[in-house]
């Protein structure tokens, strides 16, 4: 009887031995040669499926290698920013797919094609890795129904006329870092040498805490650090659970960080919050910013709907959302600000033209909202900074169930990849010169610099558009308005151009420049 019961259990575990090492050999080779048949039969171009890892290996060689040297100013930056991609569309083409594990990311560069997945945002969601959840959180990560929801709630506190109130709080964080900047060069006779980098991302910390949870950077400036600790983390985890399978479960140091920063994050954006609601409960004056926005529109939608769990946002919702604000508001403009000073220290005589405009409409006034919509020159100027050096130079989206594209057929189990900076600078949407910087391009507006294509994608597009685009754009304006009245600058001799990619574009070196005060 024994023997029968022991030859019973035997047989269970061998066949479920079986059918993981069935499950594991589908997931790593037979699955993916399947995908790339369906790849190679519609046009596709690549390198041949490798068994687990795919191209990540090569892939993380070439970054590595770019990363060790600075370009010239005027070299292309795809080879340095994402090498692989670049050798990849040189030796295969547009119509090209590289492998990263055993998942294939295919490359889609027909505008209408790249138009198709923008509106049908909920056959094309964006990826999902469990190692992301503490920073994609919040709008920027929901799906169906519940991004449609949370949308809704928060599309009020982003209208025009919310950033109009905002004003004050933008000048008051570009007026802190000007007298930093102030008191710095006035140690010295004659212009002065600083990196422009660390104060940018200070500036944009300051004005979405400020714009956010009407606190300053100094008040807020934990939640910043541990915000860029956790981001480090995360990309390093993600990278090591690629060549580990189940990385991110084992008891190490790093990933155990991981857990207490987010828990901390969590339990300070929670005390902030739970004290804002209590104080709108008993009717003090709210602050118009963010955060008292977003619960005024919560409580409202839960009241006209009544108050069920299918409706409004629950206090983890709204925590998301507060993590959202505060990485992607500042992480963006930042770099924004960062790009076009390197820029306009390239180009002085539209870094004259830009202050021109400025002093013009404010002369050495505090600029307004009406004036910063109505900067031409500046507006042109970000926006070539913002085809040039995208914060985030490609968009991916993953395939679940097999589905019509044009005229492809794409299989569930494949990734598309919408390569921003590709688009950004291809020479059949753009002209010859489109690798160069020439804001006279968006003079008539976006829509006449495209001819009416989707080739400008800074902010996404369709349904989902980044909800802080209008958001970014006034605080740069007010920033680099601000900068022009009382600076004129350059690149400094020490300035090495080492753009590099950590979730956006950034100066792997900083924005060393020499400073010179106006008046």
């Amino acid at each position: 009887m024994s023997i029968t019961i022991t030859s019973i259990l035997l047989s269970i575990i061998y066949v479920a031995i079986l059918r993981w090492a069935w499950r594991l050999l589908n997931w790593v080779w037979f699955k993916p040669k399947k995908l790339e048949r369906c790849l190679r039969q519609q046009g596709f171009a690549g390198k041949p499926c490798r068994l687990l890892f795919g191209d990540w290996k090569q892939n993380t060689a070439m970054l590595q290698e770019a990363r060790t040297k600075p370009i010239g100013l005027s070299d292309a930056l795809l080879p340095r920013v994402m090498p692989f991609l670049h050798q990849l569309v040189q030796d295969y083409g547009k119509n090209s797919f590289m492998w990263v594990g055993p998942k294939p990311r295919v490359n889609i560069m027909n505008l209408d094609q790249i138009r198709e997945v923008f509106i049908k945002i909920n056959e094309y969601q964006k990826p999902t890795h469990p190692l992301l959840k503490p920073l994609a959180c919040g709008l920027a990560s929901h799906e169906g129904d519940k991004w449609a929801k949370h949308r809704k709630i928060i599309n009020p506190a982003f209208h025009q006329e919310k950033l109009k109130l905002m004003i004050p709080a933008f000048y008051q964080s570009c007026s802190d870092m000007i007298n930093k900047w102030e008191k710095l060069v006035s140690m010295k006779e004659g212009p002065s040498e600083l990196d422009v980098w660390p104060y940018l991302q200070s500036l944009t910390c300051d004005a979405i805490s400020r714009t956010a949870f009407g606190s300053n950077y100094e008040e807020g400036k934990r939640i910043f650090d541990l915000l860029k600790e956790l981001t480090d983390l995360t990309i390093q985890a993600i990278i090591k659970a690629i060549i580990i399978p189940g990385y991110r479960f084992l008891p190490i140091p790093s990933n155990r960080r991981l857990k207490a920063i987010d828990k901390e994050i969590q339990a300070s954006l929670k005390a902030l919050i739970n004290k804002r609601e209590k104080a709108i409960k008993a009717g003090a004056d709210t602050k118009n910013d963010l955060l008292d926005l977003l619960l005024e529109s919560n409580f409202k939608e839960i009241q006209e709907h009544g108050n069920s769990k299918c409706v409004g946002m629950s206090s983890q919702d709204v925590i998301d959302e507060c993590k959202i604000f505060y990485f992607a508001g500042q992480e963006t403009t930042s770099v924004l600000l960062t790009w076009t000073m390197i820029l306009l220290a390239q180009y002085p005589d539209w870094q004259a033209r830009a202050r021109e405009e400025v002093v013009q409409a404010f002369g050495n006034k505090k600029p307004d909202f009406d004036g910063l919509n109505h900067l031409k020159v500046v507006t042109m100027i970000l926006y070539e900074v913002l085809r040039l050096y995208p914060p985030v130079i490609l968009l991916n989206r993953d395939v679940h169930e097999e589905i019509k594209l044009g005229n492809l057929l794409l299989p569930a189990g494949v990734q598309i990849s919408l390569p921003t900076i590709l688009l950004h600078q291809d020479h059949e949407l753009w002209g010859d010169d489109a690798t160069e910087f020439k804001p006279e391009r968006f003079a008539e507006g976006v829509s006449k610099a495209t001819k009416s294509q989707l080739a400008f994608l800074p902010f996404g597009w369709g349904p989902r558009i980044c909800i802080g685009q209008n958001f970014a754009l006034i605080e740069a304006k007010m920033a680099l308005a601000m900068i022009l009245q009382n600076y004129s600058f350059e690149l400094s001799p020490s300035y090495a151009h080492a753009p590099r990619t950590i979730v956006t574009l950034q100066p792997q070196h900083g924005a060393p420049m020499i400073l010179r005060r106006l008046h």
